[in-house]
């Protein structure tokens, strides 16, 4: 079954800088996803800590704000990107965040 990458587009908030509270609605709410999502969710991924960017010139980039990715699997990209229903990283509806969506081919060989 062909997998995609689900890359989190956007500058999320630092835990650290949230109360217990707020800590415990967004953990809930990411085990409330990957509950719905269930097996076809192949890597829950991580997030992104400190970048850097490198351009082709050697010089240094400016990395794009990403802050983290998952892998899923699905028959095809209308069904991976059904899969972000309820996702917690679109909830904050102000066109913020964005899940970037990816099919993983197969590298050539």
């Amino acid at each position: 079954m062909p997998k995609f990458m689900m890359v989190y587009k956007g500058e999320a908030t630092d835990m650290s800088d949230m109360t217990e509270e707020q800590q415990g609605q967004v953990m809930a709410a990411w085990g409330a996803w990957m509950e719905g999502v269930g097996s076809a969710l192949s890597d829950v991924g991580a997030p992104f800590g400190p970048n850097a960017s490198v351009v082709d010139n050697g010089s240094d980039g400016t990395a794009t704000p990403l802050s983290g990715y998952s892998i899923v699997e699905a028959d095809d990209m209308a069904g991976a990107k059904a899969l972000v229903d309820g996702h917690p990283y679109l909830t904050d509806d102000k066109g913020n965040y964005a899940v970037d969506i990816y099919e993983m081919m197969p590298v050539p060989m």
